[in-house]
This record gives C-alpha cells, sequence and structure tokens, in this order.
C-alpha cells in the first residue's frame, strides 16, 4: 500500500493545506466536494499542486509534520521545483 503526502492551494501562490493519506485520489476528491467542513472549505483550497508517495504511513505522516513546520517560502520553493506553472494535479492522479 503506498500512502501520499500532498498540498492543495486556493491558486497559484495562495493559501496552502498539507496533508497526509492512504488513497489520494478519494482524498483530493473530498477535498474538492468539501465533503469535510474545516480549512479546505473554507478557504477554497482544492487545487491539488504538489504530492510525494512514500512505503509507509510513518514515512508519509513524518515528512506532513515537517512540512508543516516549514516557512512558507520553502513550500512554495518546492511546489515550484515540480510544478512550476501551479497546475492541477487532478487529472494527474485520476488518469483524465
Amino acid at each position: 500500500m503506498a500512502y501520499y503526502t500532498y498540498i492543495l492551494a486556493s491558486k497559484p501562490h495562495g493559501t496552502l493545506y498539507t496533508g497526509v493519506t492512504n488513497d489520494l485520489v478519494r482524498r483530493i476528491w473530498e477535498h474538492r466536494e468539501e465533503l469535510q467542513s474545516g480549512f479546505t472549505e473554507k478557504y477554497g483550497v482544492h487545487r491539488l499542486v504538489w504530492f510525494e508517495e512514500h512505503i509507509t504511513a510513518e514515512h508519509a505522516i513524518r515528512r506532513e509534520k515537517r512540512l508543516k513546520h516549514w516557512l512558507r517560502a520553502w513550500k512554495l520553493k518546492l511546489i515550484e521545483n515540480a510544478n512550476p506553472e501551479w497546475r492541477d494535479l487532478w487529472d494527474e492522479i485520476t488518469g483524465h
């Protein structure tokens, strides 16, 4: 089983949200559909702009915790190194 650490954005250089899941497609769909009230619903954070796969839940959770303590500038650089156009990666993970 794979585990994922991911970053969502409201728009390029907008509000960021960092999360972790064992089912990336399901979790991003939940954010997009606003199935749970909370941060991503309140701030319109639905665009998947970065993700990373891990082989264990522990690795994914550790990475998420590290990223949550990073400076915003570091997160922006991480996203822009992998996704300079800030594309929504939803189509990439769903195969559309």
